[in-house]
């Protein structure tokens, strides 16, 4: 208990208190504690709402995980949607896994003020220390660099400090390119906050929580797969030109969400200049995607991956 939050009133009703000798000093500099007076009846009021705003402060509503994390956390970019829940009295309330990776799962969040419905995100939790190799990063952090050698030296040899580095570098990244990308108007969720190792994204789905399907579980027909093949390599093109690659594009890190195509799982984005192995990031996003687009009836002649690839060489700078 602070001295000053007593300072308003008599504590005690008895004598007052003692004072005692100082045992260095040879003199009285200190009230010797009194254990037989009894608290007045206004720090006992006071005291005993102390108590149940403690207890109240303890209590989180509506059910909910935790407070909002918002006025911790590093913010998407501006202009913000009007569905974002800045207010830090929000609270946040998990409702479950949508989807485990290799180095994240993804949970549906529910935020908002107590009483209210709130809006659903995605949350997204990088893992860590519990796992020791992150899938493939070793040429995906080519062109990435820590500012200490001790750093680099923890990464490089992969201990306890050294995953964790790298689990918040893939969050970063993630988050950045993001943010970036969702400015230039590509089809990427808006990144609502990072904070360490998670990232909230806005949520692709229905209001009752159902995400949307990945563009492996769709089965479109002839239009609807010549429609998504154009709106795939619009998103390949606004990468290059902005000297990036996603670096594991497939059928499985594309949505489907009311009709148009949306990128998803970027934290392996690469800078396909400053990666030596730049332009076969782009080859095989290429590649990737054409083979599945090829798997469900779309002819070369729609897709020309061999033009496509030039173009985007071209658009990224490498030629």
């Amino acid at each position: 208990m602070r001295q000053h939050d007593f300072e308003d009133f008599d504590l005690f009703d008895d004598q007052p208190a003692r004072r005692r000798k100082s045992p260095r000093r040879g003199r009285f500099d200190e009230p010797e504690p009194t254990r037989s007076g009894r608290l007045t009846e206004a720090e006992r009021v006071r005291l005993a709402k102390l108590r149940d705003d403690a207890y109240t402060e303890n209590q989180l509503p509506d059910g909910a995980d935790r407070w909002s994390t918002w006025d911790d956390a590093e913010h998407g970019p501006s202009p913000r949607p009007d569905w974002v829940v800045t207010e830090l009295a929000a609270v946040d309330t998990d409702l479950g896994v949508l989807k485990t990776g290799k180095e994240a799962d993804v949970h549906l969040l529910r935020r908002g003020l107590p009483g209210t419905p709130g809006t659903l995100l995605a949350a997204k939790r990088y893992r860590s220390d519990e796992h020791k190799l992150f899938h493939r990063d070793a040429g995906y952090l080519e062109g990435r660099r820590m500012r200490r050698s001790r750093e680099m030296r923890a990464m490089a040899q992969r201990s306890a400090f050294g995953r964790n580095l790298i689990a918040e570098q893939w969050a970063v990244a993630e988050f950045a390119a993001l943010s970036r990308l969702w400015t230039l108007g590509a089809p990427v969720p808006y990144p609502v906050q990072r904070e360490g190792t998670e990232l909230l994204l806005e949520f692709l789905g229905e209001e009752d929580g159902t995400a949307a399907p990945r563009l492996a579980q769709v089965r479109p027909d002839p239009d609807e797969l010549k429609d998504l093949w154009f709106q795939a390599t619009a998103a390949l093109e606004l990468l290059a030109a902005e000297g990036l690659a996603h670096g594991d594009l497939s059928a499985y890190n594309l949505l489907v969400h009311r009709g148009r195509l949306m990128v998803i799982d970027l934290p392996q984005v690469v800078d396909v200049v400053a990666n030596p192995g730049g332009a076969e990031f782009l080859a095989r996003d290429v590649r990737n995607l054409a083979g599945w687009f090829h798997g469900r009836g779309l002819g070369e002649h729609v897709t020309r991956t061999e033009e496509l690839l030039a173009e985007l060489v071209s658009a990224a700078g490498l030629s």
